[in-house]
Protein backbone atom coordinates (compact mmCIF):
# COMPACT_ATOMS: atom_id res chain seq x y z
CA UNK A 1 0.00 0.00 0.00
CA UNK A 2 1.04 3.34 -0.94
CA UNK A 3 -0.65 6.04 1.37
CA UNK A 4 -2.29 9.51 -0.25
CA UNK A 5 -0.31 12.31 0.42
CA UNK A 6 0.09 16.00 -0.86
CA UNK A 7 2.87 17.16 -3.21
CA UNK A 8 5.54 19.15 -1.60
CA UNK A 9 6.09 22.54 -3.22
CA UNK A 10 10.05 21.30 -3.68
CA UNK A 11 9.00 17.81 -5.40
CA UNK A 12 10.73 18.44 -8.66
CA UNK A 13 13.76 19.52 -7.30
CA UNK A 14 13.80 16.49 -4.72
CA UNK A 15 13.19 14.14 -7.62
CA UNK A 16 16.19 15.68 -9.41
CA UNK A 17 18.53 15.94 -6.58
CA UNK A 18 17.34 12.45 -4.98
CA UNK A 19 14.89 10.31 -6.86
CA UNK A 20 14.69 7.47 -4.49
CA UNK A 21 13.75 9.41 -1.36
CA UNK A 22 10.21 8.37 -2.22
CA UNK A 23 10.94 5.10 -4.20
CA UNK A 24 7.13 3.83 -3.56
CA UNK A 25 5.84 6.23 -6.21
CA UNK A 26 7.90 5.38 -9.21
CA UNK A 27 6.50 1.66 -8.06
CA UNK A 28 3.94 2.81 -11.30
CA UNK A 29 6.43 2.17 -13.90
CA UNK A 30 6.70 -1.82 -13.23
CA UNK A 31 3.08 -2.86 -11.49
CA UNK A 32 1.63 -1.54 -14.47
CA UNK A 33 3.68 -3.89 -16.20
CA UNK A 34 2.81 -6.93 -13.67
CA UNK A 35 -0.45 -5.95 -14.09
CA UNK A 36 -1.94 -8.63 -17.02
CA UNK A 37 0.17 -11.22 -14.70
CA UNK A 38 -1.63 -10.25 -11.53
CA UNK A 39 -4.89 -9.90 -13.28
CA UNK A 40 -4.41 -13.51 -14.72
CA UNK A 41 -4.17 -15.07 -11.33
CA UNK A 42 -7.31 -16.58 -9.55
CA UNK A 43 -6.30 -15.15 -5.56
CA UNK A 44 -6.23 -11.55 -7.47
CA UNK A 45 -9.75 -12.34 -9.02
CA UNK A 46 -11.04 -13.64 -5.96
CA UNK A 47 -9.51 -10.62 -3.85
CA UNK A 48 -11.50 -7.89 -6.69
CA UNK A 49 -14.61 -10.07 -6.39
CA UNK A 50 -14.69 -9.50 -2.70
CA UNK A 51 -14.07 -5.92 -3.18
CA UNK A 52 -16.41 -5.13 -5.89
CA UNK A 53 -14.98 -1.55 -6.62
CA UNK A 54 -11.07 -2.49 -5.74
CA UNK A 55 -8.56 -1.04 -7.97
CA UNK A 56 -4.90 -1.30 -7.55
CA UNK A 57 -4.52 0.96 -4.59
CA UNK A 58 -0.56 1.30 -5.48
CA UNK A 59 -1.08 1.87 -9.22
CA UNK A 60 -3.36 4.52 -8.33
CA UNK A 61 -1.48 6.51 -5.74
CA UNK A 62 1.65 6.07 -7.34
CA UNK A 63 -0.23 7.60 -10.53
CA UNK A 64 -1.39 10.36 -9.12
CA UNK A 65 1.61 11.70 -7.49
CA UNK A 66 3.84 10.32 -10.38
CA UNK A 67 1.76 11.99 -13.38
CA UNK A 68 1.78 15.91 -11.84
CA UNK A 69 5.19 15.44 -11.78
CA UNK A 70 6.20 14.32 -14.78
CA UNK A 71 3.67 16.85 -16.36
CA UNK A 72 5.72 19.62 -14.96
CA UNK A 73 9.28 17.96 -15.75
CA UNK A 74 7.62 18.05 -19.33
CA UNK A 75 6.44 21.47 -19.09
CA UNK A 76 9.97 23.14 -18.51
CA UNK A 77 11.31 21.35 -21.28
CA UNK A 78 13.30 18.61 -18.87
CA UNK A 79 11.53 15.33 -20.08
CA UNK A 80 14.98 14.00 -20.02
CA UNK A 81 14.76 13.78 -16.65
CA UNK A 82 11.89 11.13 -16.49
CA UNK A 83 13.66 8.98 -18.38
CA UNK A 84 16.88 9.34 -15.83
CA UNK A 85 14.45 8.78 -12.81
CA UNK A 86 12.82 5.45 -14.38
CA UNK A 87 16.08 4.27 -15.53
CA UNK A 88 18.01 4.80 -12.01
CA UNK A 89 15.33 3.64 -10.49
CA UNK A 90 15.15 -0.05 -12.10
CA UNK A 91 19.09 0.06 -10.94
CA UNK A 92 18.53 0.72 -7.67
CA UNK A 93 15.24 -1.27 -6.52
CA UNK A 94 16.08 -4.98 -5.71
CA UNK A 95 12.18 -6.01 -5.58
CA UNK A 96 11.92 -5.79 -8.98
CA UNK A 97 13.52 -7.61 -11.82
CA UNK A 98 15.72 -5.23 -13.37
CA UNK A 99 15.60 -6.47 -16.93
CA UNK A 100 11.96 -6.33 -16.82
CA UNK A 101 11.50 -3.02 -15.48
CA UNK A 102 14.62 -1.40 -18.03
CA UNK A 103 12.67 -3.05 -20.69
CA UNK A 104 9.29 -1.65 -20.09
CA UNK A 105 10.58 1.85 -19.07
CA UNK A 106 12.54 1.67 -23.00
CA UNK A 107 9.24 0.59 -24.18
CA UNK A 108 6.65 2.51 -23.36
CA UNK A 109 8.30 5.79 -21.83
CA UNK A 110 7.92 7.67 -25.44
CA UNK A 111 4.63 6.85 -25.50
CA UNK A 112 3.74 8.03 -21.73
CA UNK A 113 5.68 11.84 -22.72
CA UNK A 114 3.15 12.01 -25.56
CA UNK A 115 -0.19 11.26 -23.77
CA UNK A 116 0.87 13.59 -21.05
CA UNK A 117 1.27 16.09 -23.29
CA UNK A 118 -1.25 15.89 -25.78
CA UNK A 119 -4.06 14.60 -23.65
CA UNK A 120 -6.75 17.11 -22.53
CA UNK A 121 -7.28 15.03 -19.65
CA UNK A 122 -6.71 16.71 -16.04
CA UNK A 123 -3.94 14.67 -14.22
CA UNK A 124 -7.07 12.85 -11.75
CA UNK A 125 -9.23 11.96 -15.18
CA UNK A 126 -5.90 10.16 -16.84
CA UNK A 127 -5.25 8.03 -13.61
CA UNK A 128 -8.86 7.09 -13.08
CA UNK A 129 -9.42 6.16 -17.20
CA UNK A 130 -6.12 4.22 -16.97
CA UNK A 131 -6.26 2.34 -14.00
CA UNK A 132 -9.83 2.41 -12.69
CA UNK A 133 -9.49 4.83 -9.82
CA UNK A 134 -12.26 6.32 -10.25
CA UNK A 135 -15.97 4.91 -9.43
CA UNK A 136 -18.51 5.33 -11.57
CA UNK A 137 -19.79 7.90 -12.66
CA UNK A 138 -17.16 9.28 -15.25
CA UNK A 139 -15.75 12.53 -15.80
CA UNK A 140 -18.44 14.24 -18.17
CA UNK A 141 -15.33 14.82 -20.84
CA UNK A 142 -15.35 11.49 -21.50
CA UNK A 143 -19.05 11.01 -22.53
CA UNK A 144 -20.21 10.87 -25.85
CA UNK A 145 -22.97 8.91 -27.59
CA UNK A 146 -23.44 7.43 -31.28
CA UNK A 147 -26.25 8.39 -33.14
CA UNK A 148 -28.55 5.71 -34.98
CA UNK A 149 -30.81 5.93 -38.69
CA UNK A 150 -34.20 7.16 -37.96
CA UNK A 151 -36.17 3.99 -38.19
CA UNK A 152 -37.94 2.82 -35.22
CA UNK A 153 -36.38 -0.94 -33.69
CA UNK A 154 -39.00 -3.55 -34.90
CA UNK A 155 -40.85 -5.67 -32.33
CA UNK A 156 -38.42 -8.20 -30.52
CA UNK A 157 -38.15 -11.98 -32.45
CA UNK A 158 -36.59 -14.35 -29.55
CA UNK A 159 -35.07 -17.02 -31.44
CA UNK A 160 -37.13 -19.96 -31.64
CA UNK A 161 -35.27 -23.62 -31.83
CA UNK A 162 -35.10 -25.65 -35.64
CA UNK A 163 -36.95 -28.01 -37.11
CA UNK A 164 -35.47 -31.75 -36.50
CA UNK A 165 -33.35 -32.46 -39.11
CA UNK A 166 -33.11 -29.12 -39.67
CA UNK A 167 -28.60 -28.03 -41.07
CA UNK A 168 -26.18 -27.29 -38.74
CA UNK A 169 -22.93 -25.54 -39.00
CA UNK A 170 -19.72 -26.29 -36.63
CA UNK A 171 -17.51 -23.99 -35.98
CA UNK A 172 -13.76 -23.65 -34.14
CA UNK A 173 -13.07 -21.27 -31.46
CA UNK A 174 -9.79 -20.28 -31.28
CA UNK A 175 -8.09 -17.29 -28.86
CA UNK A 176 -5.27 -16.51 -26.98
CA UNK A 177 -3.01 -19.02 -28.49
CA UNK A 178 0.43 -16.99 -27.08
CA UNK A 179 3.43 -19.96 -27.85
CA UNK A 180 6.18 -18.80 -27.18
CA UNK A 181 9.39 -19.47 -29.21
CA UNK A 182 11.41 -19.21 -26.17
CA UNK A 183 9.82 -22.03 -24.07
CA UNK A 184 12.44 -24.74 -22.51
CA UNK A 185 11.25 -27.63 -20.67
CA UNK A 186 12.95 -27.60 -17.45
CA UNK A 187 13.90 -24.48 -16.95
CA UNK A 188 12.20 -22.22 -14.18
CA UNK A 189 8.94 -21.98 -13.73
CA UNK A 190 8.39 -19.79 -10.86
CA UNK A 191 10.35 -16.80 -11.90
CA UNK A 192 10.16 -12.91 -10.74
CA UNK A 193 9.09 -12.54 -14.32
CA UNK A 194 6.32 -12.13 -15.86
CA UNK A 195 6.75 -14.86 -17.77
CA UNK A 196 8.59 -17.41 -17.38
CA UNK A 197 9.88 -21.15 -18.49
CA UNK A 198 12.59 -19.35 -20.07
CA UNK A 199 15.56 -19.82 -19.04
CA UNK A 200 17.43 -20.77 -15.47
CA UNK A 201 17.21 -23.80 -13.26
CA UNK A 202 14.31 -24.31 -10.60
CA UNK A 203 15.08 -23.37 -7.31
CA UNK A 204 15.72 -26.33 -4.81
CA UNK A 205 12.31 -28.09 -4.16
CA UNK A 206 10.63 -26.60 -7.15
CA UNK A 207 9.87 -28.67 -10.30
CA UNK A 208 10.36 -27.30 -13.87
CA UNK A 209 8.94 -26.49 -16.89
CA UNK A 210 6.77 -29.28 -18.30
CA UNK A 211 7.62 -30.61 -21.63
CA UNK A 212 4.15 -30.39 -22.84
CA UNK A 213 3.60 -26.56 -20.87
CA UNK A 214 3.42 -25.40 -17.56
CA UNK A 215 0.52 -23.91 -15.01
CA UNK A 216 2.53 -21.15 -14.10
CA UNK A 217 3.44 -18.28 -15.62
CA UNK A 218 4.30 -20.01 -18.63
CA UNK A 219 3.04 -19.61 -22.29
CA UNK A 220 2.17 -23.04 -24.29
CA UNK A 221 5.42 -24.01 -26.41
CA UNK A 222 4.69 -24.13 -30.41
CA UNK A 223 4.78 -28.16 -30.49
CA UNK A 224 2.20 -28.59 -28.02
CA UNK A 225 -0.16 -25.81 -29.69
CA UNK A 226 0.60 -27.39 -32.71
CA UNK A 227 -0.41 -30.73 -31.06
CA UNK A 228 -3.97 -29.41 -29.94
CA UNK A 229 -4.36 -27.53 -33.38
CA UNK A 230 -3.28 -31.12 -35.34
CA UNK A 231 -5.88 -32.76 -32.88
CA UNK A 232 -9.28 -30.45 -33.54
CA UNK A 233 -8.17 -30.66 -37.64
CA UNK A 234 -8.41 -34.47 -37.42
CA UNK A 235 -11.47 -34.89 -35.19
CA UNK A 236 -13.78 -32.10 -35.54
CA UNK A 237 -16.24 -31.80 -38.21
CA UNK A 238 -15.32 -27.82 -38.37
CA UNK A 239 -17.57 -25.67 -41.03
CA UNK A 240 -14.71 -22.51 -40.63
CA UNK A 241 -13.30 -21.35 -37.77
CA UNK A 242 -13.48 -17.74 -35.59
CA UNK A 243 -10.28 -16.86 -34.73
CA UNK A 244 -10.29 -13.86 -31.77
CA UNK A 245 -6.81 -13.10 -31.70
CA UNK A 246 -3.46 -13.05 -29.47
CA UNK A 247 -0.77 -15.12 -30.82
CA UNK A 248 2.56 -13.51 -29.25
CA UNK A 249 4.02 -14.35 -25.98
CA UNK A 250 3.91 -12.10 -22.96
CA UNK A 251 7.35 -11.22 -22.85
CA UNK A 252 5.86 -7.69 -23.17
CA UNK A 253 8.67 -5.67 -21.85
CA UNK A 254 11.26 -6.82 -24.87
CA UNK A 255 9.06 -7.01 -27.68
CA UNK A 256 10.10 -5.61 -31.14
CA UNK A 257 7.77 -5.05 -34.18
CA UNK A 258 9.99 -7.99 -35.81
CA UNK A 259 9.44 -10.07 -32.95
CA UNK A 260 5.54 -9.26 -33.29
CA UNK A 261 5.76 -10.14 -37.30
CA UNK A 262 7.77 -13.20 -36.39
CA UNK A 263 5.03 -14.79 -34.06
CA UNK A 264 2.19 -13.69 -36.50
CA UNK A 265 3.71 -14.92 -39.74
CA UNK A 266 5.36 -18.18 -38.43
CA UNK A 267 1.82 -19.18 -36.40
CA UNK A 268 -0.42 -18.54 -39.08
CA UNK A 269 1.87 -20.55 -42.05
CA UNK A 270 1.27 -23.39 -38.88
CA UNK A 271 -2.63 -22.91 -39.06
CA UNK A 272 -2.70 -22.90 -43.06
CA UNK A 273 -1.12 -25.76 -43.06
CA UNK A 274 -2.65 -27.89 -40.60
CA UNK A 275 -6.11 -26.37 -41.49
CA UNK A 276 -5.77 -26.31 -45.78
CA UNK A 277 -9.63 -25.38 -46.74
CA UNK A 278 -10.66 -24.16 -44.23
CA UNK A 279 -12.01 -20.17 -43.49
CA UNK A 280 -10.62 -18.44 -40.37
CA UNK A 281 -12.76 -15.13 -39.72
CA UNK A 282 -10.01 -13.31 -37.43
CA UNK A 283 -9.95 -10.48 -35.07
CA UNK A 284 -6.63 -8.71 -33.90
CA UNK A 285 -5.54 -9.05 -30.35
CA UNK A 286 -3.82 -6.41 -27.71
CA UNK A 287 -0.73 -8.43 -27.57
CA UNK A 288 -0.06 -8.14 -31.65
CA UNK A 289 1.09 -4.57 -31.16
CA UNK A 290 4.65 -3.53 -30.46
CA UNK A 291 4.54 -2.26 -27.58
CA UNK A 292 1.65 -4.22 -26.52
CA UNK A 293 -2.06 -2.68 -26.42
CA UNK A 294 -0.83 0.26 -28.20
CA UNK A 295 -2.94 1.00 -31.13
CA UNK A 296 -2.33 4.41 -31.93
CA UNK A 297 -5.20 6.64 -33.32
CA UNK A 298 -5.12 8.98 -36.44
CA UNK A 299 -4.19 12.36 -34.53
CA UNK A 300 -0.92 10.40 -33.98
CA UNK A 301 2.13 11.78 -35.50
CA UNK A 302 4.88 9.71 -34.30
CA UNK A 303 3.31 6.66 -34.65
CA UNK A 304 1.11 4.27 -36.71
CA UNK A 305 0.07 0.53 -37.11
CA UNK A 306 0.44 -0.09 -40.38
CA UNK A 307 3.09 -1.90 -40.28
CA UNK A 308 0.93 -4.35 -38.02
CA UNK A 309 -2.52 -3.87 -40.19
CA UNK A 310 -0.31 -4.71 -43.90
CA UNK A 311 0.51 -7.72 -42.29
CA UNK A 312 -2.87 -9.19 -41.26
CA UNK A 313 -4.63 -8.50 -44.30
CA UNK A 314 -1.79 -10.36 -46.06
CA UNK A 315 -2.73 -13.18 -43.36
CA UNK A 316 -6.10 -13.04 -42.79
CA UNK A 317 -6.66 -12.94 -46.36
CA UNK A 318 -4.37 -16.12 -47.15
CA UNK A 319 -6.08 -17.84 -44.18
CA UNK A 320 -9.52 -17.06 -46.75
CA UNK A 321 -10.89 -14.05 -45.59
CA UNK A 322 -11.77 -12.11 -49.60
CA UNK A 323 -9.69 -9.87 -51.30
CA UNK A 324 -12.46 -6.89 -50.43
CA UNK A 325 -11.89 -6.52 -46.73
CA UNK A 326 -8.37 -5.64 -47.62
CA UNK A 327 -9.24 -1.92 -47.42
CA UNK A 328 -11.10 -1.77 -44.30
CA UNK A 329 -8.11 -4.27 -42.26
CA UNK A 330 -5.81 -1.73 -43.62
CA UNK A 331 -7.60 1.26 -42.21
CA UNK A 332 -8.40 -0.14 -38.69
CA UNK A 333 -8.10 -3.80 -38.72
CA UNK A 334 -12.36 -4.12 -38.51
CA UNK A 335 -14.52 -5.62 -41.92
CA UNK A 336 -17.60 -7.20 -42.71
CA UNK A 337 -17.77 -9.79 -45.00
CA UNK A 338 -20.63 -12.60 -45.64
CA UNK A 339 -20.19 -16.70 -44.48
CA UNK A 340 -23.17 -17.88 -45.72
CA UNK A 341 -26.28 -16.55 -47.04
CA UNK A 342 -28.02 -14.70 -44.61
CA UNK A 343 -25.73 -14.78 -42.19
CA UNK A 344 -23.09 -12.05 -42.05
CA UNK A 345 -19.72 -11.60 -39.66
CA UNK A 346 -18.13 -8.54 -38.24
CA UNK A 347 -14.98 -8.68 -36.77
CA UNK A 348 -14.34 -5.70 -34.33
CA UNK A 349 -10.97 -4.03 -33.45
CA UNK A 350 -11.84 -3.56 -29.54
CA UNK A 351 -8.14 -2.47 -28.84
CA UNK A 352 -10.28 1.09 -29.58
CA UNK A 353 -12.11 0.39 -26.71
CA UNK A 354 -9.66 -0.56 -24.24
CA UNK A 355 -8.44 1.39 -21.27
CA UNK A 356 -4.66 -0.70 -21.94
CA UNK A 357 -4.29 1.53 -25.01
CA UNK A 358 -3.02 4.61 -23.47
CA UNK A 359 -3.55 6.22 -26.84
CA UNK A 360 -6.77 6.97 -26.05
CA UNK A 361 -6.23 9.09 -23.05
CA UNK A 362 -5.73 11.67 -25.85
CA UNK A 363 -8.93 10.69 -27.69
CA UNK A 364 -10.87 8.64 -25.95
CA UNK A 365 -14.27 8.87 -28.05
CA UNK A 366 -14.42 6.07 -30.83
CA UNK A 367 -10.71 7.38 -32.74
CA UNK A 368 -11.82 5.29 -36.29
CA UNK A 369 -15.86 5.84 -35.95
CA UNK A 370 -15.94 2.14 -35.49
CA UNK A 371 -19.41 1.67 -33.72
CA UNK A 372 -20.92 4.50 -35.93
CA UNK A 373 -19.60 1.57 -39.02
CA UNK A 374 -21.12 -1.02 -36.85
CA UNK A 375 -24.48 1.05 -37.06
CA UNK A 376 -24.53 0.92 -40.57
CA UNK A 377 -23.85 -2.45 -41.13
CA UNK A 378 -26.13 -3.86 -38.49
CA UNK A 379 -29.11 -1.46 -40.39
CA UNK A 380 -28.03 -3.09 -43.75
CA UNK A 381 -28.19 -6.53 -42.67
CA UNK A 382 -31.32 -5.80 -40.62
CA UNK A 383 -33.05 -4.05 -44.30
CA UNK A 384 -31.80 -7.07 -46.16
CA UNK A 385 -32.91 -9.31 -43.07
CA UNK A 386 -29.48 -10.80 -42.91
CA UNK A 387 -28.03 -12.50 -39.16
CA UNK A 388 -25.12 -10.74 -37.84
CA UNK A 389 -22.22 -12.77 -35.88
CA UNK A 390 -19.73 -10.26 -34.25
CA UNK A 391 -16.08 -11.37 -32.99
CA UNK A 392 -13.42 -9.47 -31.61
CA UNK A 393 -10.58 -10.21 -28.83
CA UNK A 394 -11.87 -8.02 -25.86
CA UNK A 395 -15.28 -8.49 -24.56
CA UNK A 396 -16.97 -5.23 -24.38
CA UNK A 397 -16.77 -4.97 -20.61
CA UNK A 398 -13.25 -4.79 -21.15
CA UNK A 399 -14.06 -0.92 -22.48
CA UNK A 400 -14.27 2.12 -21.48
CA UNK A 401 -17.23 3.29 -20.30
CA UNK A 402 -18.72 5.14 -22.75
CA UNK A 403 -17.56 2.91 -25.72
CA UNK A 404 -19.12 -0.53 -23.52
CA UNK A 405 -22.51 1.71 -23.03
CA UNK A 406 -23.05 2.33 -26.71
CA UNK A 407 -21.83 -0.51 -27.19
CA UNK A 408 -24.78 -2.06 -25.27
CA UNK A 409 -27.05 0.23 -26.90
CA UNK A 410 -26.67 -0.85 -30.23
CA UNK A 411 -27.03 -4.66 -29.04
CA UNK A 412 -30.12 -3.12 -27.98
CA UNK A 413 -30.93 -1.64 -31.01
CA UNK A 414 -30.47 -4.97 -33.10
CA UNK A 415 -31.38 -7.50 -30.91
CA UNK A 416 -33.50 -9.25 -33.85
CA UNK A 417 -30.41 -8.95 -35.87
CA UNK A 418 -27.21 -10.37 -33.90
CA UNK A 419 -27.13 -14.05 -33.53
CA UNK A 420 -24.39 -14.24 -31.38
CA UNK A 421 -21.42 -12.56 -30.10
CA UNK A 422 -17.70 -14.16 -29.64
CA UNK A 423 -14.74 -13.01 -28.00
CA UNK A 424 -11.30 -14.34 -26.14
CA UNK A 425 -8.69 -12.31 -23.91
CA UNK A 426 -9.81 -13.73 -20.75
CA UNK A 427 -8.49 -17.42 -21.46
CA UNK A 428 -11.11 -18.28 -19.07
CA UNK A 429 -14.52 -19.57 -19.83
CA UNK A 430 -17.14 -17.81 -19.58
CA UNK A 431 -20.45 -16.14 -20.74
CA UNK A 432 -21.94 -12.92 -20.86
CA UNK A 433 -25.42 -11.60 -20.92
CA UNK A 434 -26.88 -8.23 -22.28
CA UNK A 435 -30.22 -7.24 -21.20
CA UNK A 436 -33.08 -4.72 -22.92
CA UNK A 437 -32.27 -1.38 -21.07
CA UNK A 438 -35.82 -0.88 -20.42
CA UNK A 439 -37.07 -4.32 -19.00
CA UNK A 440 -33.51 -5.05 -17.24
CA UNK A 441 -35.18 -8.76 -16.82
CA UNK A 442 -35.09 -9.76 -20.22
CA UNK A 443 -32.23 -11.03 -21.72
CA UNK A 444 -31.17 -9.87 -25.72
CA UNK A 445 -28.20 -11.28 -26.30
CA UNK A 446 -25.53 -13.60 -25.87
CA UNK A 447 -21.50 -13.29 -25.96
CA UNK A 448 -19.06 -16.05 -25.89
CA UNK A 449 -15.91 -15.82 -24.42
CA UNK A 450 -13.67 -18.72 -25.82
CA UNK A 451 -11.03 -20.84 -23.87
CA UNK A 452 -7.16 -20.02 -24.30
CA UNK A 453 -5.43 -22.93 -25.78
CA UNK A 454 -2.37 -21.12 -24.04
CA UNK A 455 -1.95 -22.42 -20.15
CA UNK A 456 -1.42 -18.81 -19.07
CA UNK A 457 -1.62 -18.86 -15.84
CA UNK A 458 -3.05 -22.28 -14.09
CA UNK A 459 -5.61 -23.23 -16.74
CA UNK A 460 -5.25 -26.16 -19.19
CA UNK A 461 -5.19 -25.15 -23.16
CA UNK A 462 -8.40 -25.53 -24.67
CA UNK A 463 -11.07 -24.89 -27.97
CA UNK A 464 -14.38 -24.56 -27.87
CA UNK A 465 -16.51 -26.21 -30.91
CA UNK A 466 -20.05 -24.27 -31.31
CA UNK A 467 -23.21 -26.17 -33.57
CA UNK A 468 -24.67 -23.51 -35.03
CA UNK A 469 -28.19 -23.45 -36.32
CA UNK A 470 -27.34 -24.08 -39.91
CA UNK A 471 -27.59 -22.96 -43.84
CA UNK A 472 -31.28 -22.73 -45.05
CA UNK A 473 -34.37 -20.26 -45.50
CA UNK A 474 -35.30 -18.33 -42.50
CA UNK A 475 -32.22 -20.26 -40.38
CA UNK A 476 -31.84 -18.10 -37.05
CA UNK A 477 -28.07 -19.18 -37.24
CA UNK A 478 -27.95 -18.83 -33.04
CA UNK A 479 -25.91 -21.08 -31.26
CA UNK A 480 -27.46 -24.06 -30.48
CA UNK A 481 -24.86 -25.89 -28.19
CA UNK A 482 -20.92 -26.06 -27.43
CA UNK A 483 -18.58 -28.39 -26.35
CA UNK A 484 -15.37 -27.68 -24.97
CA UNK A 485 -12.05 -29.72 -25.45
CA UNK A 486 -8.89 -29.45 -23.47
CA UNK A 487 -5.77 -31.18 -23.16
CA UNK A 488 -4.60 -32.32 -19.39
CA UNK A 489 -1.75 -30.74 -18.76
CA UNK A 490 -0.67 -32.75 -15.45
CA UNK A 491 -1.46 -36.28 -17.27
CA UNK A 492 0.36 -34.98 -20.95
CA UNK A 493 3.44 -34.32 -18.53
CA UNK A 494 3.37 -37.53 -16.37
CA UNK A 495 2.99 -39.45 -19.53
CA UNK A 496 4.99 -38.06 -21.90
CA UNK A 497 2.37 -38.01 -24.22
CA UNK A 498 -0.80 -35.55 -25.14
CA UNK A 499 -4.43 -36.37 -23.55
CA UNK A 500 -7.11 -34.95 -24.98
CA UNK A 501 -10.48 -34.81 -22.70
CA UNK A 502 -13.97 -33.87 -23.98
CA UNK A 503 -14.62 -31.79 -21.04
CA UNK A 504 -18.23 -30.74 -21.21
CA UNK A 505 -21.64 -29.93 -23.52
CA UNK A 506 -23.22 -26.83 -22.31
CA UNK A 507 -27.03 -28.17 -22.99
CA UNK A 508 -26.16 -31.52 -21.39
CA UNK A 509 -23.97 -29.88 -18.50
CA UNK A 510 -25.92 -27.15 -17.50
CA UNK A 511 -29.25 -29.50 -18.61
CA UNK A 512 -30.47 -26.49 -20.56
CA UNK A 513 -33.13 -26.83 -22.97
CA UNK A 514 -31.69 -24.59 -26.01
CA UNK A 515 -28.82 -21.80 -25.21
CA UNK A 516 -30.73 -19.18 -26.51
CA UNK A 517 -30.74 -15.64 -24.25
CA UNK A 518 -33.76 -16.70 -22.02
CA UNK A 519 -32.10 -20.53 -21.34
CA UNK A 520 -28.61 -19.27 -20.47
CA UNK A 521 -31.05 -16.60 -18.12
CA UNK A 522 -32.94 -19.71 -16.81
CA UNK A 523 -29.24 -20.92 -15.97
CA UNK A 524 -28.17 -17.66 -13.75
CA UNK A 525 -31.66 -17.44 -11.83
CA UNK A 526 -30.83 -20.95 -10.69
CA UNK A 527 -27.37 -19.97 -9.73
CA UNK A 528 -28.69 -16.78 -8.10
CA UNK A 529 -30.57 -19.27 -5.70
CA UNK A 530 -28.31 -21.52 -5.00
CA UNK A 531 -24.76 -19.80 -5.18
CA UNK A 532 -23.11 -22.55 -2.79
CA UNK A 533 -24.89 -25.24 -4.77
CA UNK A 534 -23.15 -28.27 -6.88
CA UNK A 535 -24.04 -26.95 -10.50
CA UNK A 536 -22.52 -23.17 -9.01
CA UNK A 537 -19.13 -25.52 -8.32
CA UNK A 538 -19.46 -26.65 -11.96
CA UNK A 539 -19.61 -23.57 -13.49
CA UNK A 540 -16.50 -22.62 -11.93
CA UNK A 541 -14.64 -25.83 -12.65
CA UNK A 542 -15.59 -25.18 -16.58
CA UNK A 543 -14.45 -21.49 -15.96
CA UNK A 544 -10.65 -22.58 -15.51
CA UNK A 545 -10.96 -25.05 -18.11
CA UNK A 546 -10.81 -27.91 -15.05
CA UNK A 547 -7.73 -26.91 -13.42
CA UNK A 548 -9.62 -26.36 -9.84
CA UNK A 549 -12.74 -27.66 -9.04
CA UNK A 550 -15.73 -25.45 -6.89
CA UNK A 551 -14.72 -26.05 -3.65
CA UNK A 552 -11.36 -23.37 -4.56
CA UNK A 553 -14.39 -20.97 -5.10
CA UNK A 554 -16.03 -19.63 -1.74
CA UNK A 555 -19.69 -17.93 -1.62
CA UNK A 556 -17.68 -14.59 -2.54
CA UNK A 557 -16.06 -16.02 -5.21
CA UNK A 558 -19.14 -17.04 -6.52
CA UNK A 559 -21.03 -14.29 -6.19
CA UNK A 560 -18.11 -12.35 -7.95
CA UNK A 561 -17.99 -15.05 -11.03
CA UNK A 562 -21.81 -14.50 -11.69
CA UNK A 563 -21.87 -10.98 -11.55
CA UNK A 564 -19.16 -10.99 -14.24
CA UNK A 565 -21.36 -13.71 -16.11
CA UNK A 566 -24.16 -10.77 -16.30
CA UNK A 567 -22.84 -7.44 -16.30
CA UNK A 568 -21.31 -6.68 -20.01
CA UNK A 569 -21.11 -3.11 -19.24
CA UNK A 570 -17.69 -1.55 -17.93
CA UNK A 571 -18.75 0.55 -14.56
CA UNK A 572 -22.04 -0.05 -14.02
CA UNK A 573 -22.28 0.03 -10.33
CA UNK A 574 -25.97 -1.66 -10.09
CA UNK A 575 -25.46 -4.95 -12.74
CA UNK A 576 -25.11 -7.07 -9.62
CA UNK A 577 -27.79 -5.95 -7.51
CA UNK A 578 -30.40 -8.96 -8.04
CA UNK A 579 -27.69 -11.36 -7.06
CA UNK A 580 -28.52 -12.15 -3.10
CA UNK A 581 -26.06 -10.11 -1.06
CA UNK A 582 -22.74 -11.58 0.19
CA UNK A 583 -23.19 -14.05 3.35
CA UNK A 584 -21.33 -12.31 6.54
Amino acid sequence: MINARSIYKDTINRSIDDPFNNVDRNLLITLANYRHRFERSMNFKKLRWTFSNLNSTAICDACDLLVPEMRTLIRINRSDLIDDVAMRFCKYYKLLDPNVCLGAVNEYKNVIIEVLVMSPLTNKELCSLAFECQPPPYFPIVGWNVTFPDKPKPTPRPPQPPSPGAPKLNVLHLSDIHIDFAYKPGSQADCPQPLCCREGQPIPSHTGAGFWGDYRNCDIPYWTAEYILKYAAELENIDFIYYTGDLPAHNVWNQSRTDQLYSINTINNMLATIFPNKTFYSAVGNHEAAPCNLYPTPNIRTDNISWLYETLADNWIKLGLPNDTRDSILHGAFYTTLIRPGLRLISLNMNYCSRENFWLLINTTDPLGQLQWLIQWLQYAEDHEEKVHIIGHHPPRSCLASWGWNFYKIVNRYENTIAGQFYGHTHYDEFLMFYDEIDQKRPVSMAYMGPSLTTSSYLNPGYRIYSIDGEYSGSSYWVLDHRTVIMNLTASNLYNKTIFIDEYDARDAYQMENLFPNDWNNLVEKLKNDLDGSLMSLVYQYYTKSYANGNQCDHICRRGLLCSFINARENNPHGCDSIPPFVL
